[in-house]
């Protein structure tokens, strides 16, 4: 079920025409989308998700739940398949989530999950694809 990852852009310009405006907003930008907006909230298929940018697996569905935050929740991730820094944007002390592969900004983790692991990880649905 693990995707590789496809080659990387090597140029901003490249990386525009790969993504739409707001996968590139997401991605590059470490933009967000509104709340309860994206594609991937209330999608409950058995599959795994992917990075937009680069195609490489982030998520498994069975780790995928209902937060109630407004973007799609995941409560553990591989550490090999993201990074993670201190992000101080606007005002506030988060840990970014990022891809390991592209360096997409995915969403932010917090440390208000359910068991096993106790961790939110908080995902942009612009920045996902879904794989069955």
């Amino acid at each position: 079920m693990s995707q590789e990852p496809d080659e990387l852009p090597g140029t901003d310009e490249e990386w525009r025409e790969r993504l739409t405006d707001e996968q590139y907003r997401i991605l590059r930008e470490a933009g967000t989308e509104r709340p309860f907006t994206g594609e991937y909230v209330d999608h409950e298929e058995d599959g795994s998700y992917s990075c937009a940018g680069c195609g490489a697996t982030l998520f498994e569905s069975e780790t995928k739940y209902h937060s109630g935050c407004g973007w799609p929740s995941f409560y553990d991730a591989d550490d090999d398949v993201i990074e993670t820094r201190l992000d101080t944007s606007q005002g506030m002390r988060r840990t970014e989530v990022l891809c390991a592969n592209c360096g997409g900004h995915l969403g932010h983790v917090f440390e208000d999950g359910p068991e096993p692991t106790g961790q939110r990880y908080c995902i942009n649905s612009a920045a996902l694809d879904f794989d069955e």
